[in-house]
């Protein structure tokens, strides 16, 4: 990194920088500085790559030169406070770990990125636990209150690799989820488009909705209550809240959903104990990128997840 008189920085583009989008290493590199200032410095030409205007979907490449104006950073973004218990945590759910992957065991209510008034999230935990590491990428995403399997990528080039997997539906990602009510065994796949939205005061939803992105989920039951369903789902399309969206849309809202759920559903498990969404990543499949052996890892269920099927399997069978 360089910079003149007037402060505008350039950053010469490594390796492990190149072949993402312009606007994404911004976002990560411009830490506190708002998307819409972003946005605004590229649209007028403030941010060049090689002295020339780009557009935001612009792929950087090895060597570029990226100029970044001065800009005014948030202080309100406090410091990752890495020293918290929660947070250190995080190194005694890694699953698995070599020169490139990293593999969580991610626990609920905790965002996989900062944004949307978060300060902080795993992706940039990890980054300050692990600063050593000079490339950390998340490779997908978990909503924020959903647990399990989550994998990161420590080279470009492996994210690269289980990026395209992911786009070829190599990647098998299995989840377990609680539901109202008495689950048909036919109903074996819900194939329904989605369409985010804003409301108008302002929360983001997701609608199954004719103009929306194909979307496809497969069901399988794994066990009955009398009032629930516990069931392994397989998700073949990755879209935001598609598991939660396609069981409300069947009539079989997820426990404990506070977007998509049914709260008088979630009053009956009240004595489980349970205060967060039943839905957790179980397991994922891919192929090493640097091996190309086949990896299968599964993440346990958290004990509160563990407690509730106890208080079911007691109470409602």
């Amino acid at each position: 990194m360089k910079s003149n008189e007037s402060n505008v920085y350039f950053i010469t583009i490594s390796e492990n920088e190149s072949d993402q989008r312009i606007d994404n290493f911004l976002h990560k590199h411009l830490k506190g500085v708002p998307k819409s200032m972003v946005y605004r410095i590229m649209r007028e030409g403030e941010v060049r790559v090689n002295k020339k205007r780009i557009q935001p979907k612009y792929k950087l490449q090895y060597g570029d030169e990226v100029r970044i104006p001065p800009l005014r950073q948030s202080k309100e973004l406090l410091p990752i406070p890495i020293n918290l218990t929660s947070i250190t945590a995080l190194n005694k759910a890694i699953l698995y770990e070599d020169n490139f992957l990293l593999v969580l065991n991610k626990p609920s209510g905790i965002a996989v990125h900062g944004g949307s008034g978060l300060n902080f999230g795993i992706i940039e935990c990890l980054r300050v636990l692990h600063r050593h590491t000079k490339f950390l990428e998340l490779v997908h995403r978990l909503d924020r209150d959903t647990s399990g399997v989550l994998l990161l990528a420590k080279k470009r080039s492996v994210l690269c690799s289980l990026h395209e997997q992911l786009c070829n539906n190599r990647i098998k990602k299995d989840y377990l989820a609680l539901v109202r009510g008495h689950w048909k065994d036919h109903v074996k796949t819900v194939n329904a488009p989605l369409l985010k939205q804003t409301l108008s005061y302002g929360k983001r939803i997701v609608q199954v909705n004719r103009n929306g992105k194909p979307s496809e989920t497969h069901f399988k039951v794994s066990e009955r209550f009398t009032l629930a369903t516990l069931l392994k789902v397989n998700p073949i399309t990755g879209r935001t809240h598609q598991i939660r969206v396609h069981s409300k849309h069947v009539g079989h809202p997820v426990a404990f959903d506070n977007r998509y759920g049914d709260k008088i559903f979630d009053q009956q498990l009240t004595g489980c104990g349970l205060n967060r969404l039943f839905l957790h990543a179980t397991a994922l499949q891919f192929r090493h990128p640097n091996s190309g052996k086949m990896i299968y890892i599964e993440a346990p269920l958290d004990a509160s997840l563990h407690r509730c099927l106890q208080y079911l399997r007691q109470h409602f069978q």
